[in-house]
């Protein structure tokens, strides 16, 4: 009879893989090496134990992910989610509430096969179920303010300001999840804030020249303080999906973000009377294209993840400024001024010290 000790092992080795890969506390790491798994000697095997078996080597050998595949990744998933903002802000008839309803109807379609074939169902662990409606609320309001922002303000700045998420996230998590907030992390902040007042150019600190020579400037700053709000509202979000952690599918964390998205939505436009289809058939295929790009640069940038460190991912995921400021040039004409470059690249160090840093941490 065969001990329970092999069966066990058996079934975990025939169980699918896991997101992370996390080392047991005795394993041996070879980098850049294909990874082994081992198999019973040649007594046996867990199928025809009490005779050899000849159908299974004995050491299966599963080739390593191509270098640089979730970089990859990543910048298409950078790439995705900017084409995406391309859409929204050429979509100006359409109010950034009825935008996102769209999006979340399409998503709906695609998630709820995905929650039926992987059989998670569609309420959730009962202790989670506060945090992932909480997740929901949070992460929809953060999708409908960055909407909002892209029709207010230019697609670079508005992109600039979403990627000071990182340092309101080491906020957060300090306040309520009792992480260690470094000296480090506040140097980040300050290089974060000084390029969000180089971007927005107050003009208690940059003269009242500015808003007099500007006539969109309130605008301007509206769609700044608005796509700060989306920065603070997806940092929450991260820090409730850092409460959740692995308990709970990700799927079913991305079905709460739609479903309740999708009702807050329709509750806004019921009160704003907003609600109505878009008049040009070309508005039309941007809503559809909106929640094919938003879709796939998610499921990208997951991918990404599964299979890379998420220190190159953070850096890489910086693309996004790049291609902001490239579509506002091609498709808009419009130049980002000098303010906004020098706020782009101290948001951009901040992310990117950030980012290094984590990596850093995650490799000692």
């Amino acid at each position: 009879m065969r001990p329970l000790d092999d069966t066990g092992a058996a079934k975990r080795q025939e169980s699918g893989l896991p997101l992370m890969d996390i080392p047991s506390p005795g394993s041996r790491q070879e980098p850049a090496a294909a990874e082994v798994v081992e198999t019973p000697g040649p007594g046996g095997c867990w199928q025809c134990p009490s005779s050899p078996c000849g159908s299974r080597a004995q050491q299966a050998e599963k080739k390593a992910p191509c270098p640089g595949l979730g970089l990859f990744y990543t910048l298409l998933s950078a790439f995705l989610f900017s084409v995406g903002s391309l859409f929204v802000k050429k979509v100006q008839d359409i109010h950034a509430v009825e935008i996102s309803a769209f999006r979340c109807v399409f998503q709906m379609l695609i998630i709820i096969p995905c929650l039926i074939y992987r059989k998670t169902g569609f309420i959730g662990p009962k202790g989670q179920r506060i945090y992932l409606l909480l997740r929901g609320v949070l992460g929809s309001n953060a999708m409908i303010l960055l909407y909002y922002a892209y029709q207010l303000t230019s697609l670079a700045d508005a992109t600039v300001i979403s990627f000071s998420c990182p340092v309101f996230t080491s906020i957060i998590a300090c306040v309520f999840l009792k992480e260690k907030y470094s000296p480090w992390d506040a140097l980040f902040t300050a290089f974060t804030i000084t390029g969000v007042i180089l971007i927005v150019r107050p003009p208690f600190l940059f003269g009242s020249e500015i808003a007099e020579t500007d006539k969109d400037y309130s605008v301007h700053v509206k769609g700044a303080l608005v796509a700060l709000a989306h920065a603070v509202f997806a940092a929450m979000t991260l820090v409730i999906l850092r409460k959740i952690g692995t308990s709970v599918d990700y799927m079913l964390s991305i079905w709460y973000y739609v479903i309740v998205g999708l009702i807050e939505c329709v509750i806004v436009l019921s009160i704003l009377g907003e609600w109505r289809l878009p008049h040009c058939g070309l508005d039309r295929l941007f809503l559809i294209l909106i929640g094919m790009f938003g879709l796939g640069g998610q499921m990208f940038l997951a991918k990404a993840l599964q299979i890379e460190k998420a220190g190159p991912v953070a850096l890489m995921k910086t693309m996004d400024v790049v291609f902001a400021f490239i579509f506002q040039i091609i498709f808009f004409n419009d130049m980002p001024s000098w303010w906004t470059v020098g706020g782009s690249l101290c948001v951009i160090a901040s992310s990117t010290g950030a980012a290094i840093r984590k990596w850093c941490q995650s490799t000692k």
